[in-house]
């Protein structure tokens, strides 16, 4: 994946040295109305597994781990602050569960039972350690840049598995292929890996857009999403859409390639068939992915909110928030460059 601004030296350094270097911090959706049958609570986690946490908590409270919602996931490496939900009735005493690594720090009733993607996004608090001489500028001025243009809304390497070989996996299942049909036919592991090859593909037609300097403007035929609504319509005048973009009233919208997804057309078709075709996919496997291979529009620039750098003793120290589903990757590699050791999604 290119960067965005390859001209501008990179600070080096490494980030989750320690769990407290990586911070993040779950931005709800809504608030809690306060009355109702569900109990959200804010935990706080260390070292563990949003999965470890619903699993202890389930069994703390006496009830099954499919009545315990949550918005989305979070790092294990890391200190992270996210809303779960449990049915009111089984928590008396919220603000007294504690277990190894975890913490109840708010408990407030709400009507509905958490459900994943119920957040407007993510804020981060990232310890960059290591880094050259000269650093804290380089810094300010990839944060500066990032701030007014935005960063690109890559999928980050954790979303490819620990041996970054789940996209592969997921390219055999739509392939038929014998050697996964064991993968096939476990639900959980298909999802994933078909998720991964969904979110390669999108990398790919990211990668192509930053190489051939159209990250931000409108391609003749490209899906492009409303800021504001998450619209979505297709370009039909990419002079015009483009000055949207600028202003950013508008996104392009890569695919999560399925049979489904909203085509794009003309010229923005005719790149994303070429990715598929690099890629040895044909579209009309997609079928074979069922309702896992639906597809997708995902914006190929995200917002980075309340961006700021500082120094911190030998660290530097990065704000910032971004919206749900984007990988804090997609700003430290700017900032960081190639000596991102220990980059997470």
């Amino acid at each position: 994946m290119p960067c965005l601004i390859p001209a501008l030296p990179g600070t080096g350094g490494s980030v989750r040295v320690s769990e407290e270097d990586f911070r993040v911090e779950e931005l709800p959706l809504y608030p809690a109305s306060g009355e109702g049958e569900h109990l959200y609570l804010t935990v706080e986690k260390k070292g563990r597994t949003t999965q470890d946490v619903v699993r202890e908590l389930a069994a703390r409270l006496g009830i099954s781990e499919r009545e315990i919602g949550s918005a989305g996931l979070k790092d294990k490496r890391a200190v992270t602050v996210q809303r779960l939900s449990v049915p009111a009735r089984s928590c008396p005493a919220p603000l007294q569960l504690a277990g190894d690594g975890f913490r109840v720090l708010e408990a407030q009733r709400h009507g509905n039972k958490l459900r994943t993607g119920h957040l407007r996004g993510n804020r981060f608090r990232i310890a960059v350690r290591g880094c050259g001489e000269g650093a804290l500028e380089r810094a300010r001025e990839a944060c500066a840049w990032l701030s007014a243009n935005g960063a690109a809304n890559l999928f980050g390497p954790q979303r490819f598995g620990q041996r970054q070989d789940n996209a592969a996996l997921g390219a055999a299942i739509l392939a038929r292929d014998p050697a996964a049909a064991r993968a096939g036919r476990d639900r959980f592991l298909r999802r994933l890996a078909l998720s991964a090859l969904q979110s390669e593909l999108f990398n790919r037609c990211l990668s192509a857009r930053i190489s051939d300097g159209l990250f931000a403007c409108a391609l003749d035929g490209d899906v492009l999403r409303k800021r504001e609504t998450g619209g979505l319509f297709v370009s039909q005048n990419p002079g015009a859409d483009t000055a949207r973009v600028v202003a950013a009233e508008i996104d392009p919208a890569g695919p999560l390639p399925g049979h489904a997804v909203l085509a794009a057309q003309r010229v923005a078709l005719l790149r994303e068939q070429a990715v598929l075709e690099e890629a040895a996919i044909d579209p009309r496997s997609f079928a074979a992915g069922g309702g896992e291979m639906e597809g997708a529009r995902r914006p190929y620039r995200i917002p980075v909110e309340d961006l700021s750098v500082e120094a911190d003793g030998d660290a530097l120290v990065l704000s910032f928030a971004l919206p749900r589903g984007s990988y804090a990757a997609s700003v430290l590699r700017e900032v960081m460059k190639e000596a991102a050791a220990g980059l997470p999604g």
